[in-house]
C-alpha cells in the first residue's frame, strides 16, 4: 500500500516556508544542544542546501528560472532574509556558506522585470546595520561582508550606507589586525565609493571636509603598506572618474594634499609610487593651481625632475610615458 500514497515534490515555495518555519523555530530556542533541536537545525541546513541548489543549479542540472522567480517572491514576501541573517551566527559553517550564496544571488533575481531584492531592502534598511555591524565579530565578517557588497548593488541601499554614520567605521574596519577582514571591509568600501557614480559624487561633494581628512590621516598616511597602496589606487580611480570631476579640482587645489602625494612618490614601493603619480599629475595638470601649490612645486622643481627622470613602469606603458612627459613639461616651465 505505502507505494500508493508517494509524496508529492516540494515546490520552491514550500522550500521557502520550511526553511521560515525552521528560522523562526531555531531563533527561538535557546543554544540547548536537545535531541529536538539537533534534528531541527540538522533540517533548516538540508533547506538552506536546496534553496542554493535551485537558484544555483547543480551537477546534474541548471536553474530554471520559474522556480528561481517562485522562491524569490516567496522569499521576499515575508521576512525570510531578516531571520536568515540574524539566525546566521546559529547556523554551522558550511550553512553559512550556503546561506550567504542564496543571499548574493537573490539581489538579482528578477520577479516581472523588477529586482525585488531592492524593494524589500529599502523598507527594511536596518539590515544593512547588522550586516555592517558583522565586521566587529570575527566569525561572522566575512559572511555579512559578502552579503553586503551584493546588497549594495541596489543604488538606494549604497545610498544609505554612504549617508550613513556607518561609513566612519570603514576607516577603522579597512586596519582590522585581521587580514581577511581588513581585505574584505576594504573590498566594500572601494564598492560603495565606485559603483554607483551619481550617488558617489553627491556624497564626496557633500562630506568632503570629514572624509578626505580621514582618507589622508588615516589610510593615505598609514603606517601599513598594504592600507596606503590601496588608498592611493583607489583615491586615483575616485578623482579620475568624470563624475567627480569637482572634487578633483577641490583636492588638488590643497597644499596638504600636495604634500601627501609628494611623500608617497618618495615611498621605496614602486607599485604606490606609481599609483602616486597618477594622482600627482593631476596637481600638476591643473591650470588654475592657487600660487601656495605653485609654490611648492617650484620649491621642489629639481628634486621632481630628478625623480621623473628615472621614473619606469615595469612593463611598456605608452600611456604613462606621454602623461610623465607632460608632467616634467608643466614642472620645467614653472616660474616663481
Amino acid at each position: 500500500m505505502k507505494g500508493l500514497f508517494k509524496s508529492k515534490p516540494r515546490t520552491p515555495v514550500d522550500i521557502v516556508r520550511q526553511t521560515r518555519d525552521l528560522l523562526i523555530y531555531v531563533g527561538r530556542s535557546a543554544d540547548s544542544r536537545d535531541a529536538k533541536r539537533e534534528e531541527k537545525m540538522a533540517d533548516l541546513f538540508k533547506h538552506i542546501r536546496e534553496l542554493k541548489c535551485i537558484l544555483y543549479g547543480n551537477s546534474e542540472s541548471e536553474p530554471v528560472s520559474e522556480a528561481c522567480q517562485q522562491l524569490t517572491q516567496e522569499f521576499f514576501r515575508e521576512n525570510t532574509l531578516r531571520l536568515l541573517i540574524t539566525c546566521l551566527p546559529k547556523l554551522n559553517l558550511e550553512a553559512r556558506k550556503d546561506a550567504t550564496q542564496v543571499v548574493a544571488n537573490l539581489q538579482r533575481q528578477q520577479v516581472n522585470s523588477r529586482l525585488i531584492a531592492s524593494d524589500y531592502l529599502e523598507a527594511n534598511i536596518d539590515l544593512m546595520d547588522v550586516l555592517i555591524a558583522g565586521y566587529e565579530n570575527t566569525d561572522m565578517a566575512l559572511h555579512y561582508g559578502a552579503m553586503l557588497r551584493e546588497c549594495i548593488r541596489h543604488q538606494t541601499v549604497a545610498r544609505y550606507v554612504l549617508e550613513s554614520q556607518h561609513m566612519k567605521k570603514f576607516f577603522d574596519y579597512i586596519q582590522l589586525p585581521n587580514f581577511d577582514i581588513a581585505a574584505d571591509a576594504a573590498a566594500t568600501f572601494k564598492e560603495l565609493l565606485t559603483r554607483h557614480k551619481s550617488t558617489v559624487a553627491e556624497f564626496l561633494s557633500r562630506n568632503y571636509d570629514w572624509f578626505f581628512a580621514e582618507y589622508n590621516s588615516k589610510l593615505l598616511e598609514s603606517s601599513n603598506y598594504i592600507t596606503r597602496r590601496q588608498a592611493v589606487k583607489l583615491l586615483g580611480d575616485m578623482l579620475l572618474d568624470r563624475s567627480n570631476s569637482a572634487v578633483m579640482t577641490r583636492y588638488v587645489s590643497s597644499r596638504d594634499n600636495l604634500r601627501i602625494l609628494m611623500n608617497l612618490l618618495r615611498e621605496s614601493s614602486k607599485s604606490i609610487q606609481i599609483e602616486a603619480f597618477h594622482v600627482f599629475k593631476l596637481f600638476a595638470a591643473n591650470q588654475n593651481k592657487p600660487p601656495d601649490i605653485v609654490s611648492i612645486l617650484v620649491a621642489n622643481k629639481s628634486k621632481l625632475l630628478r625623480l621623473f627622470a628615472d621614473f619606469k613602469t615595469d612593463k611598456e606603458d605608452e600611456q604613462f610615458e606621454a602623461d610623465k612627459a607632460q608632467v616634467v613639461k608643466e614642472i620645467a616651465s614653472l616660474e616663481p
